[in-house]
């Protein structure tokens, strides 16, 4: 009887579920402009605005929330939200836990950035984000890796002399390079690691896929995506 009992709630509860279209969005809320907390205290950014786009055209409420990248994956696991939406690239990594929409940001290189115009990045220490591609090109390439949990703290790492050089997104590095009056800047070849920004999902969950698959390509089918892109990352942002 109680397990008849359980089934039949587990039962209603999906079909609650499924019936509210209900989806829990989360993201960093760290990382500019892909994502950031606002001055009202909410998320903001080309991932709030892209989300609330593709959850109006899937016909899905939507909610928002934030976690620490550290522990982004691990928590979509654990069922305490639906879907990433954090900046996160596609690899084939992540693909052997969790699964991934189409991407709707292109591949776009990580860059190097120094405080110095000579610096030699492959002889000092560089500093990344825990648990992201460019942690683990540092690593496998046998350079020297400092990691920190937020971005802004492996920014912050260059400028106090903690390490030499900064590797992350080209993106994310622009404006800070272009804000910095001089003080930080590019240095070496851009590295093309990654298969571009989608958004992360169970992999029980296709049907959910499916609809945010749908909502993203009429997108970029409008021109919309595009338009979003240019919005947050200027010309220079990756177009489709």
């Amino acid at each position: 009887m109680k397990k008849l009992l359980l089934a039949t709630t587990l039962l209603a509860l999906s079909a609650g579920f499924a019936s509210a279209n209900v989806v829990r969005l989360a993201t960093e809320g760290a990382y500019p402009p892909f994502n950031l907390i606002d001055d009202k205290g909410e998320v903001g950014g080309f991932e709030r605005e892209f989300g609330d786009e593709i959850c109006k055209r899937a016909a899905l409420e939507c909610t928002w929330s934030t976690n620490e990248w550290d522990s982004i994956i691990p928590n979509l696991q654990s069922g305490n939200y639906d879907v990433i939406v954090a900046g996160m690239s596609i690899t084939d990594e992540r693909k052997k836990v969790i699964d991934f929409t189409q991407d709707y940001y292109p591949p776009t290189p990580s860059a190097f950035v120094a405080a110095s115009a000579d610096a030699d990045c492959k002889t000092g220490v560089v500093s990344a984000q825990v648990s992201t591609i460019q942690a683990a090109h540092v690593a496998e390439t046998g350079m020297s890796l400092l990691e920190f949990p937020t971005p802004d703290e492996t920014v912050a790492a260059v400028r106090n002399g903690e390490a030499l050089c900064v590797f992350a997104d080209s993106d994310y590095l622009r404006p800070l390079v272009n804000e910095s009056n001089g003080a930080l800047m590019f240095v070496g070849e851009p590295v093309s690691i990654g298969g571009g920004v989608g958004m992360g999902l169970r992999q029980s969950d296709q049907e959910l896929k499916g609809k945010l698959d749908a909502a993203i390509t009429a997108m970029k089918a409008d021109g919309t995506l595009n338009t979003m892109i240019e919005k947050y990352f200027g010309p220079e942002g990756l177009k489709y």
